[in-house]
C-alpha cells in the first residue's frame, strides 16, 4: 500500500519511511510539494494543525495521505514550546530553539518533558482518523549526539540512558512519539484493508 505524506522535513521523512517499512507499506511525498504554498498553521493544538495540513494537501492527491504535527512539551514551562516547537525562537532554526530552551530552563530542577505527535489521516481529502503518540523523558543540561533533529540532542530518554540525538534511527524508530503514532496509523490501515474499507 502506498500512502502519501505531507512534509518537506527530511528528518521526519526518514522516520516516516522507516515506520512504513516495518509495516510493509510505502510512503511517498506529495508530488511537487516544494512548489506548493505552505498552509498557515493556525491551530492551538497538535490535532488541529495536523488536520489542517492533511486536508489541505489531501485535496491534491487521490487515496490516503497523512500529515503530522509534533513538538516538545516541557512540564516546568507549562507545556511550552508545544505547538510552537519548530518556531520557538521565531523561526531561527534548531540550534536557536535548543539554546532558548536551555536558557529558559536555567536553574530549573524539574526537567521532565514529553515529545508529542498527532497524525491526521485523510482519504481523497476527507478526514478519516487521527492518531496520537507520546514518549516521556527529560531535558538534559547540554546537547549531546549527532543523530536526529530538532530537540533530539536535548531529549534524554532514560531506558536508553542517552539522548535521542545519541540514539540511531533504528533504536529511536521503536519508541519515539512519531513511531508510536505511525504504528497506530499503519495498524488501522492494515485492518481497514483486510476488511475491504
Amino acid at each position: 500500500m502506498i500512502v502519501y505524506c505531507a512534509t518537506s522535513n527530511a528528518g521526519k521523512l526518514r522516520e516516516f519511511r522507516k515506520a512504513a517499512e516495518l509495516a510493509g507499506c510505502e510512503v511517498e511525498v506529495v508530488p511537487g510539494i516544494q512548489e506548493i504554498p505552505v498552509p498557515e498553521e493556525t491551530g492551538s493544538t497538535f490535532e488541529a494543525n495536523a488536520i489542517l495540513k492533511a486536508e489541505y494537501y489531501g485535496a491534491l492527491v487521490r487515496g490516503y495521505l497523512f500529515s503530522d504535527d509534533s513538538g516538545l512539551e516541557v512540564d516546568a514551562l507549562c507545556g511550552a514550546p508545544g505547538v510552537h516547537s519548530a518556531r520557538y525562537s521565531g523561526g531561527a532554526g534548531d540550534a536557536a530553539n535548543n539554546a532558548l530552551l536551555l536558557k529558559n530552563l536555567e536553574g530549573v530542577q524539574n526537567r521532565s518533558a514529553s515529545f508529542v505527535c498527532v497524525i491526521a489521516l485523510v482519504k481523497d481529502g476527507q478526514l478519516v482518523k487521527t492518531f496520537r503518540g507520546t514518549v516521556e523523558g527529560h531535558i538534559a543540561e547540554d546537547e549531546s549526539g549527532e543523530h536526529g533533529f530538532g530537540y533530539d540532542p536535548l531529549f534524554y530518554y532514560p531506558p536508553f540512558e542517552c539522548t535521542f540525538g545519541e540514539a540511531d534511527l533504528n533504536r529511536k524508530a521503536g519508541v519515539s512519539h512519531r513511531a508510536n503514532a505511525l504504528r497506530l496509523m499503519f495498524e488501522f490501515l492494515a485492518h481497514s484493508s483486510s476488511i475491504g474499507t
